[in-house]
């Protein structure tokens, strides 16, 4: 079987520089899943045209927009970039030219052209649960994030944060704090021999 040897991280959108090129069904796709997890991620969006969907989201986020072509000096300055137009000689070009510059990529649905992929992503408050099927399965992660958005508890967020006073109230070393609160957090493991 493979193994899935992608590596989770929380990115502060806000606090990068993100590129989005393409504004059409796929760019909708892309900066609505961006802008859904990370409302205040720091986009600029390149494209000739601008679809409508798009146009919506404009309305009610603080996007940059360039209504042009893409041209290669709209990677400067970026920390990653997704590329999402339905031009596949056009992605390749910003998916070089951006391995050029060292910046992560997405092209969007081709796997093989991307550093990182944009899962599933449920959250509840403070708590976000990332679903990646490495690429494979995009709507097996959109059916398992539904799952999970319908059995998490809503009131999740509420334990996150009495957690997190009860954390910096034990005033013991790192390695009894973390006994503590493993042994509080010990009950949402469920006993498979049940």
């Amino acid at each position: 079987m493979e193994q899935n040897e992608l590596y989770p991280i929380f990115l502060k959108a806000h606090d990068l520089n993100i590129l989005i090129v393409g504004a059409g069904e796929i760019g909708l796709e892309k900066l609505s899943f961006l802008l859904k997890s990370s409302p205040r991620a720091k986009v600029t969006l390149v494209a000739k045209e601008i679809g409508s969907g798009v146009q919506e989201l404009l309305s009610s986020h603080s996007i940059e927009v360039k209504q042009k072509s893409f041209d290669t000096t709209d990677l400067e300055g970026r920390h990653m970039v997704i590329a999402a137009t339905n031009n596949p000689p056009l992605n390749n070009v910003i998916y070089e030219e951006s391995r050029k510059r060292n910046l992560l990529v997405n092209v969007a649905d081709n796997p093989k052209l991307c550093d990182f992929y944009l899962g599933g992503i449920v959250t509840k408050g403070n708590l976000k649960v990332a679903i990646s099927t490495n690429g494979k399965s995009p709507s097996s992660a959109k059916r398992l994030r539904q799952f999970f958005e319908q059995v998490l508890p809503d009131d999740l967020d509420q334990m996150v944060l009495q957690l997190n006073t009860l954390r910096h109230q034990i005033k013991e070393s790192l390695a009894l704090r973390t006994a503590k609160i493993n042994e509080l957090t010990s009950a949402f493991l469920v006993d498979k021999k049940h």
